[in-house]
């Protein structure tokens, strides 16, 4: 994988960026933490073909048309025909039913924001815009915080890749334990969301 995204950089530059990034929507195993480190290191060792400040333009337009892919299934075919979808097709995209709701539940605790804050988690950061679409969040918003979200992170990977140089891989392999904890917590935060709910419906 590792080869043949460095092959679509080299051979496309900012086009190749924004189409790994888009695909890398729409199929999860393929990670951006080493798209955007791979292109930023790329714009460090050859600043006459590559602009550090496209790339992360690049990078960031991608990940937004990838995000629009999710946001409109949601809101066009509603929850329970995605689920039986993702059951029948989504091992392709190593996507089922459990990880929609898990991603709807998340939505309708924290609302809007969450577009904002999923984009920054690995594992939630791609299907957080099918909840979005399922609850009739307007485009405008949606885009808004998916932008917002998505600039963060792209921007972080890209500079991360432009600093390590050589040793780029080093954002996937020290960001990955380090999401992990960050996406148990979030799912700790949702559990006990879910458990005061819970007793303040009991008491009444």
């Amino acid at each position: 994988m590792l080869e043949w995204i460095t092959n679509t950089i080299n051979s496309l530059g900012y086009v190749g960026i924004a189409l790994l990034m888009f695909v890398e929507n729409l199929f999860p195993p393929i990670p951006s933490e080493l798209i955007m480190p791979l292109a930023g290191f790329t714009a460090r060792a050859t600043p006459d073909r590559l602009n550090i400040f496209g790339v992360f333009f690049a990078g960031l337009v991608g990940s937004v048309a990838g995000a629009l892919v999710w946001y409109y299934p949601g809101k066009f075919f509603g929850e329970q025909r995605l689920k039986r979808w993702a059951d029948q097709y989504g091992k392709w995209l190593t996507i089922s039913s459990k990880d929609i709701t898990k991603a709807k539940h998340w939505f309708d605790s924290q609302g809007s924001k969450t577009v904002l804050i999923g984009r920054l988690v690995p594992g939630i950061r791609t299907l957080i815009s099918v909840p979005a679409g399922m609850s009739d969040m307007p485009l405008l918003p949606f885009l808004f915080y998916t932008t917002l979200g998505s600039a963060a992170w792209v921007g972080l990977l890209t500079y991360s890749g432009y600093v390590l140089g050589s040793q780029y891989e080093l954002v996937d392999k020290y960001l990955a334990p380090v999401s992990k904890i960050v996406l148990g917590t979030l799912v700790l935060a949702f559990v006990v969301w879910i458990l005061k709910r819970r007793r303040k419906r009991a008491r009444h």
